[in-house]
């Protein structure tokens, strides 16, 4: 069954592939590693500046009021968000899903879809869907409303979900 010719074999074959093994190591080092001494002169790498002790003044964020930003917005580019909302939302009246219909959801009171069983996180929220409504739920469901069904982690681009209510407000009658 096994000769010492085929010992022999198997022997050699682990050698060189330990001896493979060995040299592919040694020059892995020699690429990756940068040098041995660890002296201040001869420090490989570089500083990355991350702005904590810098003496200059940190950049002001400017903040768009949103009805600026909703004023601006373009319903066509809307139409293409629409497609992340359409997987539990429907845009024909009265056709729920496992959100509520949003046709004519914008400034229409809230919790008012026929036939849909609000959460308690929404139904105790209280007023119209008014585009910055909508706006401050889409941008953070469960903030806005702490319970809520709704299984969105949310859209933070202003623009975005300016456009996708400008979209929201061309669905109606």
């Amino acid at each position: 069954m096994f000769d010492t010719m085929t010992i022999t074999k198997v022997g050699g074959s682990l050698c060189a592939a330990l001896l493979i093994f060995l040299l592919g190591g040694w020059a892995a080092d020699g690429l990756y590693s940068v040098g041995g001494t660890h002296d201040e002169e001869h420090r490989a790498g570089y500083v990355i500046d991350t702005g904590e002790e810098s003496d200059e003044p940190a950049e002001e964020v400017v903040e768009v009021a949103f009805a600026d930003v909703y004023a601006a917005a373009d319903a066509g580019a809307g139409e293409r968000l629409w497609r992340q909302c359409s997987a539990c939302h429907s845009d024909e009246a009265g056709r729920n899903g496992v959100g509520p219909s949003l046709h004519g959801v914008v400034n229409r009171a809230k919790h008012t879809a026929e036939g849909f069983g609000y959460s308690d996180g929404l139904l105790a929220t209280t007023g119209d869907w008014t585009p910055e409504n909508i706006s401050d739920f889409i941008a953070n469901p469960r903030e806005y409303a702490p319970g809520t069904a709704m299984a969105y982690n949310g859209m933070r681009d202003v623009e975005d979900r300016a456009n996708l209510i400008a979209y929201l407000a061309t669905l109606v009658d």
